[in-house]
């Protein structure tokens, strides 16, 4: 199973949950490639060569997506994700009244282009803690599952 983790950290935060997101998936003998907006050059093609993609993305100002992800986010007009394992985990700040909106539109957006969707958004207020880990091993354990279930298909 070819996994990636993709996201994109403004303050750390959701860097902090890709790694440990990543840890959890090395532990169960998945070793993902691990691609961050700000370093690596990503093209919306370049998810069709894994099985299972996992976003982070942090929430810009009102709810939105951060602006290093704007490219990308307009660019997935050109790939269908049917058969596609994706999930979408994020850190925002409660103070807002969009608290982690751009999981919202990432979701929504992955969904419309034919991905099977890990249920639950993974929803983190500023840096991640102990329970938040525990709901990044759930969040995983749901991703592995499911992508189990589509290899036996």
């Amino acid at each position: 199973m070819k996994t990636l983790v993709l996201y994109a950290s403004a303050t750390g935060n959701t860097e902090l949950i890709a790694k440990e997101i990543v840890q959890l998936l090395t532990d169960k003998g998945i070793v993902p490639d691990i691609k961050e907006f700000d370093f690596d050059e990503i093209r919306a093609r370049d998810l069709l060569d894994y099985d299972m993609i996992l976003f982070g993305v942090y929430t810009w100002t009102n709810g939105e997506i951060p602006f290093e992800v704007e490219d990308f986010y307009d660019d997935l007009d050109v790939v269908d994700l049917t058969g596609k394992i994706c999930g979408v985990f994020g850190s925002g700040d409660m103070f807002y009244d969009e608290f982690c909106g751009a999981v919202d539109i990432m979701y929504d957006r992955l969904e419309e282009l034919g991905a099977t969707m890990v249920p639950a958004k993974l929803k983190v207020d500023l840096e991640p803690d102990e329970d938040d880990n525990r709901i990044c091993k759930i969040f995983v354990d749901k991703a592995v599952e499911m992508q189990n279930e589509m290899i036996v298909l």
